[in-house]
């Protein structure tokens, strides 16, 4: 005879007898699991890992109480997994370097300080050196791709984590020229002492292209060593050389300001390395993100003019023509974060003044959020902002950011 499909457990029970039928066919819980020592031993690694099930641990902790040569062993690789496992968190408080180095100048000045304008230089080099020193072949081998915006356009070039702080090499080597060191690129470029020849991209191509290999590991000594010469150079030289200029190929900048836009460069680059090899990488100190972000917006005016002469921003306001040193329609940049601030940009004249009473235009914008804007890492349309007044305006100040990049 076939049971049916379905029983009601409940079916016949008439409260007699029916409650001594139900607990007479109540399932008994399993025994504790038996298994043999050779088994036991076994389990010994998994266990120490806490990869086994719950009978299995149970099973295993129960004999170490009986076993002294299992319990000696499970203790040795209890102590070994401790060994393996990597503490919850491997950075540090990017604040942290500044805080120690504050400590100990307060209580001992340097001989020989570094100049406010090259620390961020220095702190970033540093910050970057550390993230390299534990890296692998692999790593050095990572994919990276450097972004920028050429005109309107955004543009990027392939290369590898080797690849970029060769990079760093070649262009930092500007303004190691300029304080009369070395170029790293020797007779690459043809350039002579005092002289580097070509701008950051074409110094960068003609470095790589001058490999017989792709960079490997070995590139990291002679960027870090240009590094550390360049802030004992300055260093010793004293803040006087600040307005020293430092030739780009295209344009100059001051000692200062070179400095202060290798350090962000020296930043972003980081974090695209941080990227490439799924490492969490923090954003500079506040005052020297507030540093890198005051050079960027001081440059704002250069670049609106310099679109508007390639025809890629609009003519500006012409009624009232603008001389050098007066007030101008301006655009008010407010930058959120702790390395923010407001900046009143000029609009029609690099040499005109901002002016909050010729304010046609308010933007707002998160102070990592513009450093990837200058950087090029995301388009004027993609930047977060918020945005009230004049829309021509606010379109030309954030694609003039946008042009700040470059390889």
């Amino acid at each position: 005879m076939t049971e049916p499909d379905h029983v009601d457990p409940y079916d016949g029970v008439d409260g007699r007898d029916g409650g001594t039928e139900l607990a007479s066919a109540a399932p008994v819980p399993p025994g504790p699991l038996r298994l043999e020592h050779p088994v036991l031993k076994a389990l010994l690694g998994a266990w120490a890992l806490a990869a086994c099930s719950a009978e299995e641990t149970a099973a295993v902790e129960d004999h170490l109480g009986d076993c002294g040569a299992c319990a000696d062993e499970a203790r040795r690789l209890r102590e070994a997994v401790g060994l393996l496992q990597r503490p919850d968190s491997l950075d540090l408080d990017p604040a942290l370097r500044t805080r120690v180095l504050e400590s100990c100048l307060d209580r001992r000045p340097p001989r020989i300080p570094v100049p406010d304008w090259a620390m961020s230089y220095d702190a970033e080099t540093a910050r970057l050196d550390a993230l390299l020193q534990d890296f692998g072949d692999a790593e050095w081998h990572a994919p990276v791709r450097l972004r920028w915006f050429r005109g309107e356009d955004a543009t990027s070039r392939r290369t590898t984590v080797a690849g970029v702080i060769a990079h760093l090499l070649a262009v930092d080597g500007l303004v190691a020229v300029a304080l009369g060191l070395d170029d790293p690129l020797g007779p690459v470029t043809g350039g002579t002492a005092g002289k580097p020849v070509g701008s950051p991209a074409e110094r960068t191509e003609a470095f790589w292209e001058a490999s017989h290999f792709p960079p490997t590991r070995s590139v990291r000594g002679p960027w870090r060593d240009q590094t550390h010469s360049v802030v004992r150079t300055v260093s010793f030289t004293g803040s006087g050389p600040g307005t020293m200029p430092v030739s780009y190929g295209h344009f100059e900048l001051p000692l200062r300001d070179a400095l202060v836009d290798r350090a962000f460069e020296c930043w972003v680059h980081a974090v695209d390395i941080a990227e490439a090899v799924d490492y969490p990488y923090e954003p500079p100190a506040p005052r020297h993100l507030r540093g890198m972000i005051d050079l960027a917006a001081q440059m704002l005016p250069g670049a609106l003019a310099e679109r508007r002469r390639a025809g890629l921003a609009s003519p500006g306001e012409t009624r009232h023509l603008v001389t050098a040193g007066r007030p101008g329609r301006s655009l008010r940049l407010e930058i959120e974060g702790l390395g923010g601030g407001e900046w009143l940009i000029p609009l029609d004249s690099p040499a005109a003044m901002g002016s909050a009473d010729h304010e046609v235009a308010h933007v707002a914008l998160d102070d990592v959020e513009f450093c990837r804007l200058a950087a090029g890492h995301v388009s004027p349309e993609e930047a977060a902002a918020g945005q009230v007044g004049d829309r021509t305006a606010i379109s030309d100040v954030l694609s003039a950011a946008a042009s700040l990049s470059r390889m």
